[in-house]
């Protein structure tokens, strides 16, 4: 058997990655839109900078052998992504970092010419104009899909660096929707309910199946570049999106296109809007990165200061919209990395002790939409 090129190994630690955050963030009841390779790229461009046992499970977490092979598969996965024709598709990273600090030079070398970011040297005691600068960014690499990432009370004196990465994608249905076949119909929620929405209708050729092991009808839509494409998973029954979910858990995504058949299929979709923030530390922490948000995370190879850091907050906002003409996407992920609470509570108590001697001695359900 060939050996795996670093790029593969990104694409299919991001797949079995996507799975597990999948199941974690379905245990919370509504629709879920989130962007599994923009968190996998930001916590990839800490685990360079990560050493000992923190080290050990970012590589468990996000399923990498080592993180000299990720941030080389970043690196072509990056070039290919941001070049794809008749779609626009971009990804971008970026690292601020506090005034006055320096990166260790291979987390320098890993961040800027692996994952193609910029570092920008931010005050974050100014909170209020910190947040604008990150936002702003984010704000045009998303084409204003994505806004106010990062609020002002996240930031202060103690953080130290902000990782940002940014996805946006749009593309055209090969086979638009007429939007005189757009109507008004029940969309069900379950054997009961249902709300109205606008629903798109087609009949062509699509590569479709339906698979009886997971209980499901799997439709492939394409975009005008044929190679990239939406797929929907609707399951059998109208009550059956929590049996399929625990079913997708055997599945890879990035094979589950290999068993379609080109078919005529009458397509009803709806129309759709979802915008989220999540606040991913439960869900990172349920899934063993917890390490990375208490004081004995290791982040020593970061930068040239030797104050312990930790991460304080990993957030990130998705947005998508689907409509006749096609899709568009865009997601946000920040990871913040922040002085030791330790330190911080140690200086504390010094400055305390000072002071008294100077005086007296923090998928829509149904159907279910990954943004991957």
């Amino acid at each position: 058997m060939a050996e795996k090129t670093a790029e593969v190994e990104v694409l299919d630690s991001n797949s079995e990655f996507t799975i597990n955050l999948y199941n974690v963030l379905a245990e919370t009841p509504g629709n879920i839109i989130f962007s599994p390779i923009s968190l996998h790229a930001v916590l990839s461009m800490a685990y360079q900078g990560a050493r000992g046992t923190t080290a050990e499970k970012f590589a468990s977490t996000l399923k990498v052998p080592e993180a000299k092979v990720i941030k080389e598969g970043y690196k072509i996965l990056i070039d290919h992504l941001n070049t794809i024709p008749d779609v626009t598709l971009l990804m971008a990273n970026k690292v601020y970092l506090m005034e006055g600090y320096q990166l260790l030079p291979d987390f320098n070398n890993a961040v800027t010419e692996n994952f193609v970011s910029e570092v920008q040297l931010l005050n974050f005691r100014e909170r209020q104009s910190a947040a604008e600068s990150i936002n702003t960014w984010v704000e045009e690499k998303t084409q204003e899909k994505i806004k106010n990432l990062v609020n002002a009370g996240d930031l202060d004196g103690s953080t130290r660096l902000v990782l940002v990465n940014a996805i946006y994608f749009k593309a055209r249905w090969m086979h638009v929707f007429s939007k005189n076949a757009t109507r008004t119909e029940p969309f069900y929620l379950n054997d009961v309910d249902s709300v109205n929405v606008e629903m798109m209708h087609m009949k062509r050729k699509f590569h479709f199946n339906s698979i009886k092991e997971m209980g499901a009808k799997i439709l492939e839509l394409p975009y005008t570049n044929k190679n990239l494409s939406m797929v929907i998973i609707l399951p059998f029954e109208r009550n059956g999106i929590a049996e399929l979910e625990k079913k997708l858990t055997t599945v890879n995504l990035a094979e589950i296109t290999n068993e379609l058949w080109n078919a005529q299929v009458t397509v009803a979709l709806p129309k759709f809007k979802i915008e989220q923030t999540i606040d991913l530390k439960d869900s990172l922490t349920e899934l063993g990165l917890g390490e990375i948000f208490s004081p004995v995370a290791n982040f020593s190879g970061m930068i040239t200061s030797k104050e312990p850091l930790y991460v304080s907050k990993v957030i990130q906002k998705a947005f998508i919209e689907v409509n006749e003409e096609g899709a568009e996407a865009a997601a946000a992920t920040a990871c913040l990395a922040l002085l030791s609470n330790f330190k911080k509570r140690h200086s504390f108590i010094a400055t305390m002790m000072d002071g008294d001697r100077g005086r007296e001695g923090l998928c829509l359900r149904d159907p279910v939409i990954e943004m991957v």
